[in-house]
């Protein structure tokens, strides 16, 4: 694959907004893509690269890192009854107390801001990420939250989405090299 061009501005800073996770609230066959993070004020994929670093006996050091294991926490998440992903989450993890199926969910991180605006930007789907609700409550007074941390696992496909006219999002997989 060429490498990509941002498709923004050059000059302004990328908005955050064109980072986007989603999970897939239908099917492998036919999936249904719900964003994360609504009402999450602050979301970072956190990259963790294994990092080894040795020195030899001329004192020469070597630094090997391996594929990074990421991880994001979406915190606080207040349940929506028109939030489909959360919706999702809280029936395997409160009714069902479902740990196979949190740790095999497929979800798909859209970078708007590189590829083509809206019509083919870059996107990679994980289709076994442990989704992990971290706790379920709240302060008195206030709102019921569930927030969750993400791990993003299984096999790694990368290809392009894009947004139809009516919100929905399509994930195109790279034609096998």
């Amino acid at each position: 694959m060429a490498d990509l061009e941002f498709n923004t501005t050059a000059g302004q800073t990328i908005a955050r907004e064109l980072l986007i996770a989603y999970l897939n609230t239908g099917t492998a066959e036919s999936p249904s893509w719900s964003a994360f993070g609504k009402r999450v004020e602050d979301s970072d994929e956190e990259m963790d690269w294994s990092q080894e670093s040795t020195q030899d006996i001329l004192g020469n050091t070597w630094t090997t890192m391996k594929k990074p294991i990421i991880t994001q926490s979406f915190d606080p998440c207040e349940l929506d009854a028109g939030d489909a992903a959360l919706v999702k989450l809280w029936n395997l993890a409160v009714k069902d107390q479902d740990a196979a199926a949190l740790a095999n969910q497929d979800v798909l991180i859209v970078h708007f801001y590189a590829g083509t605006a809206k019509t083919a930007v870059f996107a990679e789907r994980y289709d076994g990420t442990m989704v992990k609700p971290a706790s379920l409550g709240g302060e008195g007074g206030g709102f019921v939250a569930m927030p969750f941390d993400v791990t993003l696992g299984g096999t790694r496909t990368t290809g392009t989405a894009a947004v139809g006219a009516n919100g929905t999002v399509t994930f195109t997989p790279d034609e096998a090299a």
